[in-house]
C-alpha cells in the first residue's frame, strides 16, 4: 500500500494523521521541495526524496503528471509520497490512483485552492477553479474563477489569452502569488514581477450589463430579461407564429453578408440569426414544450448520428460518399420509410426554386429522374413546345401550368449540369442589372434616350457592355 500525504498551503498545515504516516514509513517522496508547505517536511527530518528533477524532463503538464506517477508507482509498499495542498485535489495523485487501480490511501491535507479562494474573497459563494496547465482543456469557465499552477510568464501569458477571449483583456482580476492580493487588468497578467508555485490569478463574478464578452447563457438571460412583465414592451408580446419570418429574413440578410464578403457585416448578421433561435428557445421554455439545452443536445446528438462515417462505423468516399451517408442516416431519423415521405418534407416556405430542385433531387432518390442530360434537355424542349401551344390557344390557366412544367424541367438540367439553380438565377439577375447600368450609362452618356434606340444599335451598345465586362475592363 502506497500513501499519499497532503502537506497543506502553508507551514503549520500537516495534520497528525500526516505526520504519523510520514514518521512510520519505509520511504518518503515529495513532490517538489519548492513550495511552502514542503518545509512541514523538512521539519520532520526524515530521509526523503524530491522529484523536482521530474519537472524538468517532462514536456508538458499531462506528462509530468504520469512521470511523478510512475516514480512513485515503482517505489513500492509502505512509501508515503507527499503533495502540497489536499492530496485529492493533486493530478499526479489521480494518475496514480487509476495506475494501482485505486488501492492507494489518501490523508487529505489544507486545500492549496481553498487558501486561493479565501485570498480571492470567493469563500462564501460557489466558484470554479483549474489549473492553468488545464485551461487550454476545459470549455466551460463561468466567474467566480480561480486559475491556479501559474508558475511561469509564459504559462501566465497563455491564461491572459484564455481569459481575455472569455472575459475581455479589460477586466479587473485579482493575482495573488506569494501570500499577496492585487487588482490588476487582464492584459497586465504576463507583465508581473515574478511567479512561483502558488501565483493563480481569480475573476470575481461581473454583473451582465458590465461584461465585456458575452455567452451563449447570457444572450439567454437578456432574452428572459426583455420578455419579463418589466421588461421591452414589444419583447414580450411577441410570440413564435408573430417572429417566424424574421429567422427567414435574417437568413437571407447573413447570405447576403457573406457574398458581400464582409466580415463585420458575417459577424452581425451570425448574431442575429442566433438571437431568433434563442428568442424561440426562450419562448418555448415559457411554455413548457423545451429550452434552449434542448436545442443544442438535438444538434448535438444530430451531428453525432448522421456523421456515422466520422463517429460510427459506415464508410464515405469523398464529399458524395458522406453526402450519401448524410441522407441514409436522415431519412432513418425522420422514420421517413418511402421516398415520398422525403419528397413531403421539403420546407413549403422555401422559395419556389429552391423547392423545385430539393424536390427534383429526392424523387430521383426514388427512381424518377433523367438518365443524361441529353434526356433532360429533350423533356425541356417538349416543354417549351408545350407552353407555346398554350399560348397560341389562349388557355391562360394552361399556360401558367406549362410555364411551370418549363421551369421545372431548366431546374432538372441544372440539376444535370450540377449548378444550383438558385444560386445560377441570383447570379444571372445580378449580371442583368450590372450590364443593363453600363449599358444605360453608355446611351446616355451619348445623349441619347435609352427607349429611342433602334434594334442596330440596342445590340451595338449591348456587345460593347458585355465585351468590356468580360475583358474587365
Amino acid at each position: 500500500m502506497i500513501t499519499v500525504v497532503g502537506l497543506g498551503a502553508e507551514e503549520g498545515d500537516l495534520t497528525e494523521n500526516g505526520k504519523r504516516a510520514i514518521l512510520e514509513a519505509k520511504r518518503v517522496i515529495a513532490r517538489t521541495a519548492l513550495t511552502r508547505s514542503y518545509r512541514n517536511l523538512a521539519a520532520l527530518g526524515v530521509e526523503h526524496t524530491c522529484l523536482d528533477e521530474v519537472y524538468k524532463r517532462s514536456r508538458s503538464f499531462s506528462t509530468l503528471n504520469k512521470n511523478l506517477a510512475a516514480e512513485v508507482a515503482k517505489s513500492g509498499d509502505g512509501t508515503v509520497y507527499c503533495v502540497d495542498g489536499a492530496a485529492s485535489e493533486d493530478n499526479s495523485v489521480r494518475e496514480l490512483k487509476r495506475r494501482l487501480r485505486g488501492k492507494l490511501r489518501i490523508i487529505d491535507g489544507v486545500s492549496r485552492v481553498s487558501a486561493l479562494v479565501r485570498a480571492a474573497g470567493f469563500a462564501e459563494c460557489s466558484y470554479t477553479a483549474v489549473s492553468a496547465y488545464e485551461l487550454a482543456e476545459t470549455p466551460e469557465l463561468p466567474a467566480p474563477l480561480v486559475v491556479y499552477d501559474m508558475d511561469d510568464r509564459a504559462l501566465a501569458g497563455d491564461v491572459k489569452l484564455r481569459l481575455s477571449d472569455v472575459f475581455g483583456e479589460e477586466t479587473e482580476v485579482l493575482y495573488i502569488s506569494g501570500g499577496e492580493t492585487k487588482k490588476i487588468k487582464l492584459f497586465e497578467l504576463d507583465r508581473q514581477n515574478a511567479y512561483g508555485y502558488d501565483s493563480a490569478v481569480a475573476v470575481e463574478r461581473i454583473p451582465l450589463l458590465e461584461k465585456k464578452r458575452f455567452t451563449l447563457s447570457d444572450l439567454k438571460e437578456l432574452v428572459e430579461r426583455l420578455r419579463r412583465p418589466d421588461g421591452c414592451p414589444w419583447d414580450r408580446v411577441q410570440t413564435p407564429e408573430s417572429i417566424k419570418m424574421n429567422a427567414v429574413e435574417e437568413a437571407y440578410e447573413l447570405a447576403d453578408a457573406i457574398e458581400s464578403g464582409d466580415d463585420d457585416k458575417v459577424l452581425e448578421e451570425t448574431g442575429d440569426i442566433l438571437l431568433q433561435a434563442v428568442f424561440h428557445a426562450v419562448m418555448k421554455e415559457e411554455s413548457g414544450s423545451f429550452d434552449l439545452a434542448d436545442v443544442t443536445t438535438g444538434v448535438c446528438e444530430k451531428l453525432i448520428t448522421r456523421h456515422t462515417h466520422i463517429f460510427g462505423k459506415d464508410k464515405a468516399d469523398g464529399e458524395a460518399g458522406a453526402l450519401s451517408v448524410w441522407e441514409k442516416n436522415k431519412m432513418k431519423e425522420k422514420h421517413q420509410e418511402t421516398f415520398s415521405d422525403a419528397v413531403n418534407d421539403v420546407p413549403k416556405v422555401f422559395p419556389a426554386l429552391m423547392q423545385a430542385q430539393k424536390v427534383a433531387k429526392r424523387v430521383e432518390k426514388g427512381g424518377w429522374g433523367y438518365a443524361d442530360y441529353e434526356s433532360a434537355e429533350q423533356k425541356l424542349f417538349e416543354e417549351i413546345s408545350e407552353l407555346k401551344a398554350a399560348r397560341d390557344a389562349g388557355d391562360k390557366k394552361k399556360i401558367a401550368s406549362e410555364l411551370g412544367d418549363v421551369l421545372m424541367s431548366a431546374v432538372n438540367l441544372g440539376r444535370e449540369v450540377g449548378a444550383d439553380c438558385e444560386e445560377a438565377l441570383l447570379d444571372t439577375v445580378k449580371k442583368i442589372k450590372r450590364r443593363f447600368t453600363a449599358y444605360e450609362s453608355a446611351v446616355l452618356a451619348d445623349g441619347k434616350d435609352v427607349n429611342a434606340l433602334s434594334e442596330e444599335e440596342k445590340e451595338r451598345y449591348y456587345r460593347a457592355v458585355k465585351s468590356a465586362e468580360e475583358s474587365g475592363a
